[in-house]
């Protein structure tokens, strides 16, 4: 039967994602529009961005940080352009975020010595093969195949290469291991629902220690550059940004965290996050018509969860059809305003991808879960009809 209750809020997206529960425009009304955010105001803003971020990640003291153009995105190629050529790298690669950072890595820094170390959907590579003489560069959580890293316990301490660690949607939804990395980088618009177009540039002492030795053969864009004149540009990590900021985004992102510390802190967004992974997981538990597409249950993702179709009238379709189901499957719950922007990825096989993050209520993924047991049955059954 069709469910009558509705989830509250439908929002499921993976990114950007939903907005912290009770959200209004209104807590914009103390954004510093009009203003410079080179101003004494404006940079007081952006440096609590800094510190706030820092304090509820616990990230180590010796550790520097910075908001940067473009998202996670520029946050990884800024990263990547400035650090990489030092010595060979290995990338890990099981998903389309891991995929785009080995080709940026192989195709366009000009570096020979690159190993790709890669899996398919649904699985992680073989973490073993990773050489601790070498670079090392990976997505933590991958947003697209649901699968993440089950722990860091795998990356050497006494590594002589950097390990540079895309994480934009594991921060504040799974406990990362900051003394195995020395480079992580995320962005505002996933697990605290900000707004899009900012990144955060994480830096250990080793990685600054790279930057202060190490001057790239390639030039770097502006809105690259870290250093000057042999020194880090210490402004960056105090709210001096590389290039304008939007101080909507900025008070946006203030109020993301203001409601991060209301709930207990990190500690209380990660057991939020495992919370609404758990009404998942009890659901595909009983449901014989889906799984997990992550097959190792150790390394299913608890905040970008992808979903494959088990039910073999739909398993045993074509691509292009079993692509079609997801999409038209996807259209039937918009319609009845019961889960927005499920559809897997354009990358990822045919399936279906719930963001389970800290600011989506448990109660909206229970009601969600009946929905998708009738929306499942309804497009199966235009199936049989044809």
């Amino acid at each position: 039967m069709k469910p009558t209750v509705l989830p509250a809020n439908p929002n499921f997206s993976s990114g950007p994602c939903t907005k912290r529960p009770g959200w209004t425009p209104a807590v914009l009304t103390g954004a510093l529009v009009g203003r410079s955010h080179r101003s004494a105001p404006g940079k007081e803003k952006l440096a609590e961005v800094i510190d706030r971020s820092r304090r509820l990640l616990g990230m180590p003291e010796d550790w520097r940080l910075a908001i940067v153009p473009a998202s996670d995105t520029g946050a990884v190629e800024i990263a990547l352009w400035s650090l990489l050529g030092a010595r060979g790298v290995d990338v890990l690669a099981w998903e389309s975020f891991g995929a785009s950072w080995a080709q940026d890595v192989q195709s366009h820094l000009g570096i020979k010595d690159v190993r790709l170390l890669e899996a398919g959907y649904g699985s992680l590579p073989d973490l073993s093969k990773a050489d601790a003489d070498r670079d090392l560069v990976f997505v933590w959580n991958g947003t697209t195949s649901g699968v993440c890293l089950p722990h860091g316990e795998w990356i050497s301490e006494d590594r002589r290469g950097l390990v540079i660690c895309d994480a934009t949607s594991a921060v504040f939804g799974v406990d990362i291991s900051w003394s195995r990395l020395d480079v992580v980088t995320w962005s505002w618009q996933k697990a605290i629902g900000g707004e899009g177009a900012h990144g955060m540039l994480a830096l250990g002492p080793r990685a600054v220690e790279r930057l202060l030795t190490y001057v790239p053969s390639r030039p770097l864009p502006k809105v690259f550059r870290l250093t000057r004149n042999g020194a880090l540009i210490e402004g960056l990590f105090r709210g001096e940004t590389l290039n304008t900021p939007s101080m909507l985004c900025v008070e946006d992102a203030l109020d993301a965290l203001a409601w991060v510390e209301s709930i207990g802190g990190l500690a209380g967004s990660l057991v939020r996050t495992q919370a609404n992974a758990t009404v998942i997981k009890e659901w595909v538990a009983r449901t014989e018509w889906i799984d997990y597409l992550a097959r190792d249950p150790a390394a299913r993702s608890p905040t970008s969860i992808c979903l494959a179709f088990a039910d073999p009238r739909v398993a045993g379709l074509p691509e292009d059809k079993r692509r079609a189901f997801v999409q038209a499957l996807a259209a039937r719950l918009d319609a009845e305003n019961a889960a927005r922007d499920i559809a897997n990825h354009r990358d990822a096989p045919p399936s279906l991808r719930i963001w389970a993050g800290p600011t989506v209520e448990r109660s909206d993924l229970e009601a969600l879960m009946p929905w998708l047991d009738w929306a499942f049955e309804a497009e199966a059954g235009t199936l049989r009809a044809h």
